[in-house]
């Protein structure tokens, strides 16, 4: 009995394929005979696709990149009619447990922007994607910009650290450590003065 043929691979495939060999070896990993076993197909199908590895690894950026910023600006859209309600949900979101894959990728990826400015340059701009839509939310609230964005830093800090964190069993009650947390990041009940600019 003969075998159904393969199904057709398109660009895409090739590419999820890849931030699965991401998340599980890091960028080292990703290579075209890696993929191809990982499909089940031969290396030729690769180049019907791709000019070169350098070519995948850049759709890999591309694709990492708008997922992330299509993600962040769908979460924070701001709606006036909810204020800080708003904020503590995308608190609540990011820092619920996530997917370990897509941990494990946005590791990766960090891992390869130390060493590679492409890679670099596209962690930038999501991370400065993801402040400025934190922002938004806390101006959107009334807060003066240098306030909002400073609490845009804090809220991203605290969400991805936190994420990335096992600490079920650290003492006290977790979920309301996280709610005093998120109360922190969004009301602010003393000013903070500066410390003194030393003698001259």
């Amino acid at each position: 009995m003969e075998k159904p043929p393969r199904a057709q691979l398109d660009r895409s495939a090739w590419i999820q394929a890849a931030f699965g060999t991401l998340a599980d070896e890091g960028v080292s990993g990703v290579r075209v005979e890696t993929l191809a076993r990982r499909l089940n197909v031969t290396k030729g199908s690769f180049y019907w696709h791709f000019k070169d590895r350098q070519d995948l690894l850049n759709g890999i950026l591309e694709n990492w990149k708008d997922g992330r910023i299509r993600d962040i600006v769908k979460q924070t859209r701001p709606d006036p009619t909810r204020g800080t309600e708003q904020i503590f949900h995308v608190i609540d979101i990011y820092s619920a447990n996530r997917n370990n894959k897509g941990i494990l990728i946005e590791l990766a990826v960090r891992e390869w922007a130390r060493r590679d400015p492409a890679a670099a340059q596209t962690v930038e701009e999501v991370d400065t994607c993801r402040l400025r839509c934190a922002r938004d939310l806390f101006l959107a609230c009334g807060m003066p910009m240098n306030e909002a964005s400073t609490r845009s830093m804090l809220l991203y800090a605290y969400v991805f650290g936190v994420s990335m964190m096992n600490c079920e069993k650290f003492d006290g009650d977790l979920a309301a450590m996280k709610a005093e947390i998120g109360n922190l990041i969004v009301h602010s009940n003393t000013t903070i003065n500066p410390p003194p600019a030393p003698a001259p």
